[in-house]
């Protein structure tokens, strides 16, 4: 994928891969294809992230504005930063709450029906990973819902994006003492629901209910940090 044209000569792919985020981000100014190449390193993860929250067709819409806004910011990026995860997750999160109040409605969705509403994967099928009726992604679904949108950024990030407390308050730009409060206040609402989802004996039963509630629980253990 061309995100960017250039009109420069890049560095070899062999050179390319070998510097730093910081060292393309400065490099783009004159080199602009320098910035794809860290549109290669990091545009899949923040993709599946995001597909998760909002369905793949936001996701890829998102993705693309995310890396249009930090190509045109780049002149600002913290060279002292060597890698620039944090930056672009924070850019895309910015961007993702726009839609905050569309993922709260799939979830409320799932919640209520057990089933996704768009034609195309949204966050709710994948919170459940499967878009039936079963009582413990309902419920998993319900709590993220009624998260609000600043808790659901941090337990997500944490969970999904698999970033620990410093690195979600630079995604945020918020102190480290915020991001662990907000964790803990979802965690909190959120500690519940593993209890009934290990003791639930679910509506779907056999080979199909043991799988969707290993995936309920799965989700809930990631989310509370429990291996």
């Amino acid at each position: 994928m061309t995100l960017i044209d250039g009109t420069s000569a890049s560095d070899s792919p062999a050179e390319a891969s070998i510097r730093t985020d910081a060292e393309l981000i400065t490099r783009s100014a004159e080199v602009r294809e320098n910035f794809g190449v860290l549109f290669d390193r990091h545009a899949a993860a923040l993709h599946r992230y995001l597909a998760r929250r909002v369905g793949d067709p936001t996701a890829e819409d998102l993705v693309a504005q995310a890396f249009l806004v930090a190509f045109e910011r780049r002149d600002r990026y913290d060279a002292a930063r060597a890698e620039a995860r944090a930056w672009l997750f924070g850019i895309a999160t910015n961007l993702l709450r726009r839609h905050h109040r569309d993922e709260a409605r799939l979830l409320r969705a799932l919640a209520r029906t057990g089933t996704d509403p768009v034609t195309d994967p949204g966050p709710a099928e994948r919170v459940a990973s499967r878009v039936d009726a079963n009582r413990s992604s309902r419920r998993l679904a319900a709590v993220l819902a009624d998260l609000p949108g600043r808790e659901r950024d941090v337990l997500l990030l944490y969970a999904w994006a698999d970033m620990g407390p410093d690195e979600i308050s630079r995604v945020l730009d918020i102190p480290v003492g915020t991001v662990r409060s907000r964790l803990h206040r979802a965690r909190k609402r959120l500690r519940p629901l593993l209890d009934v989802v290990q003791g639930e004996d679910l509506a779907v039963r056999g080979e199909t209910g043991a799988a969707q509630r290993e995936s309920a629980q799965k989700t809930a253990k990631e989310m509370l940090g429990d291996g």
